[in-house]
């Protein structure tokens, strides 16, 4: 943020000097003001300045406004965007598609790697050559700068690779509901969010587990005209040989990085590597299309884009999370801290009744009631979510999903 002042008017001049003097004092003026106004970085780009306009109380420009301030970041601002698709060559998109056959029929999409011919039968994630989609329509539940004024054209797969006891998205991400589509009839629906819609971006919502055919559909609809940004919205639960076949399709990564520790992720994810996993892809992410840049209207356009979910009594985990992602990833990333989290799926269900050594139930009476993941099954506390907000400033991140103190998007 940078302050700048107005240029003081180099018409009022004293009349009496020599008319042949007139160019020398102006000079002098102007290196003055410029010694004056020389903390402006000049790597700022100019058309990131906002132009002064007369207002009806002051029909003279800049007559009364001494100096405002910019909220804008020029290193992350983008003239134009071009999606990332739009410039692949057809050699190139001929090997994505060759790509994409080859892991269907040797599934290697996640780290679980079942090595399944997804043309014939389904791995872990349930799902086989088609993908099962739930809802497609223009959703306004996501960032600001990505939902914009127009929603983010939101694709939600059906099923996961991962198995999160407290999901908040149980009934979509755990049932195998909704339409199974083909690649084309995929790339189809992204041409109708586009057009009819009039969407910023095509959301793909936990798409890890059709990975494939999400990229078969990208080059169909690009073939159709499909024009906007490509957001991969994911657990980051992925394999690094899926994230290769992404690239060059993919222009904004919106990454979860849920927990730290490997026995938290048994217990809640039921995926001991999750950590491990989810630190690599997001390196590899991050090295595909860097920290998140917006064009001037405020929408984001490439980047990533970290979330993080505070959960009870875990913010010491965050907090780890949030000094890698300082030190190993970006200090620039940009990160969305969440607070919304609520016990879901299959936290504070009560447990089954447990038999007796001689084969009977236990009466209710018995034994006292107990609820599944007891730790987790609460709301969140606003000191829990401060304390990881607090880890993540002193490790040096600054960009975060915050309302804006000024008019407009937070960029």
């Amino acid at each position: 943020m940078f302050t700048l002042t107005t240029r003081p008017s180099l018409h009022h001049l004293p009349s009496s000097l020599p008319r042949v003097l007139l160019p020398i004092v102006a000079t002098k003026r102007l290196l003055s003001y410029t010694a004056k106004t020389s903390h402006i970085p000049i790597t700022t780009p100019i058309n990131t300045r906002k132009p002064f306009f007369a207002t009806p109380s002051s029909p003279f420009p800049n007559s009364n406004l001494q100096k405002r301030s910019l909220h804008l970041a020029p290193p992350f601002l983008l003239d134009h965007y071009t999606p990332r698709y739009l410039q692949l060559s057809e050699i190139d998109a001929a090997k994505k598609r060759s790509q994409a056959y080859a892991h269907l029929a040797k599934c290697n999409l996640c780290p679980r790697k079942c090595g399944v011919n997804r043309f014939e039968k389904t791995g872990w994630c349930l799902i086989g050559e088609k993908a099962k989609v739930n809802v497609i329509a223009p959703h306004f539940g996501e960032e600001p700068c990505i939902q914009g004024h127009h929603g983010s054209g939101s694709v939600f797969f059906s099923m996961c690779n991962l198995r999160c006891v407290f999901c908040q998205n149980h009934d979509i991400s755990h049932q195998r509901n909704g339409m199974d589509l083909t690649p084309e009839e995929l790339g189809d629906w992204y041409m109708k969010l586009q057009e009819v819609g009039n969407v910023h971006n095509i959301n793909l919502v936990t798409p890890e587990h059709v990975v494939p055919q999400v990229a078969l559909s990208i080059l169909h609809a690009r073939s159709q005209g499909l024009r906007i940004p490509i957001i991969y919205n994911t657990s980051s639960y992925d394999s690094l040989e899926s994230l290769a076949l992404l690239d060059g399709l993919v222009d904004i990564y919106l990454p979860d990085f849920k927990v730290w520790e490997p026995s938290t992720s048994k217990r809640l994810l039921k995926a001991d590597d999750y950590a491990a996993t989810a630190r690599e892809s997001i390196k590899a992410m991050h090295a595909q299309v860097g920290d998140l840049c917006f064009t001037g209207d405020g929408i984001a356009k490439s980047g990533v884009l970290v979330r993080h979910l505070v959960m009870p009594g875990l913010e010491e985990e965050g907090a780890k999370i949030m000094r890698w992602l300082a030190e190993e990833v970006s200090r620039d990333v940009f990160v969305n801290i969440m607070e919304q989290y609520r016990p879901s799926a299959h936290v504070g269900k009560v447990q089954n009744k447990r038999k007796t050594h001689g084969g009977e139930e236990e009466a209710e009476g018995d034994k006292k009631e107990e609820r599944r993941y007891a730790e987790i099954n609460r709301a969140v506390k606003g000191e829990e979510v401060e304390s990881v907000r607090k880890a993540a400033e002193k490790a040096g991140l600054w960009r975060f999903c915050d309302p804006p103190r000024h008019d407009g998007f937070n960029i």
